[in-house]
């Protein structure tokens, strides 16, 4: 129990601290750019056009709304975060250690693995209504709406207007994406740490977790497309500017969303938010202008 309130602790502190960061990647996901490019130089010294980065987007967050702005949808992401760590917890409790294997074998890997995925699958399921509350209470600030304004009303507009399912909106491709990644971590971790690394090796352990973190990484980027279809279906058709055209087309899947943003080769966006390349030819729904 004394770990489980250590790790909401924790996880509480990271996710205030990070919760500017990801409210501008969510704005920056749904195509909200109320900034003009900039001439910039890319990481080779090029001069282009980039779109604004970070900080700039958060000085005009701050702008408008003030630095309190920058903390929209922080009460729900952090009842998402608390509930998480604590059936997260109890689940791997629940599920035990299951057959017994070598500390290091493909079969020890398969199982860890399977452990943490049933976790966190169920998780994420639990706390996604609190995470679809979150994204909106973010979005929101692209058309100055204040439809979603606590925690206990919004649950009440999102059952009234959509039901029990408008809690689950986008949870499909967040799952996969969850899963997805954990597998391709784990797996390609085992494999550097096993046909790639010496024991032998000084430093043999900071290696392996520096493989982990590495494959961590490589595994998040490979995912992120179902991290940005999630967030987009979470907030579709919701009844905020940010969740209809011209932002988004009415996407009646999240497959159809995928086609989408891939005809239009927008898999990676909100992915980065520094070298912000201008897309050619691009038109930003703020205000309808076309940048070159």
């Amino acid at each position: 129990m004394a770990d489980t309130c250590g790790q909401v602790l924790l996880g509480s502190g990271l996710t205030v601290l990070s919760h500017p960061l990801m409210y501008i990647k969510v704005l920056v996901q749904v195509g909200h750019e109320p900034l003009p490019p900039t001439l910039g130089r890319n990481l080779f010294g090029r001069q282009v056009y980039q779109l604004p980065g970070l900080f700039a987007y958060a000085k005009h967050i701050i702008k408008i709304d003030g630095k309190s702005g920058l903390f929209n949808g922080l009460a729900p992401r952090l009842c998402a975060g608390t509930i998480g760590t604590i059936v997260h917890s109890r689940v791997l409790q629940v599920v035990g250690g299951g057959q017994k294997a070598e500390e290091g074998s493909l079969q020890h890997v398969v199982n860890e693995t399977t452990r943490e995925m049933i976790a966190r699958s169920c998780a994420t399921i639990v706390t996604h209504p609190f995470h679809v509350i979150t994204l909106r209470c973010m979005v929101q600030f692209i058309g100055r709406e204040a439809k979603y304004s606590g925690v206990f009303d919004s649950v009440i507009t999102v059952y009234r207007e959509e039901g029990i399912l408008g809690f689950f909106a986008g949870l499909i491709p967040r799952l996969l994406g969850d899963v997805l990644s954990l597998w391709i971590c784990n797996m390609l971790a085992h494999l550097i740490n096993t046909y790639a690394i010496d024991d032998s090796m000084s430093h043999t352990s900071e290696i392996k977790n520096c493989s982990q973190a590495v494959t961590g990484f490589l595994a998040s980027m490979l995912t992120y497309p179902f991290v940005l279809v999630s967030n987009l279906m979470a907030v579709n058709n919701c009844g905020l500017a940010g969740g209809l055209p011209p932002y988004a087309p009415i996407y009646p899947t999240w497959l159809d969303c995928w086609s989408h943003l891939s005809r239009e080769g927008n898999m990676s966006r909100g992915n980065s938010l520094f070298f912000r390349k201008l897309p050619v030819g691009k038109t930003y729904a703020i205000d309808q202008k076309r940048f070159f």
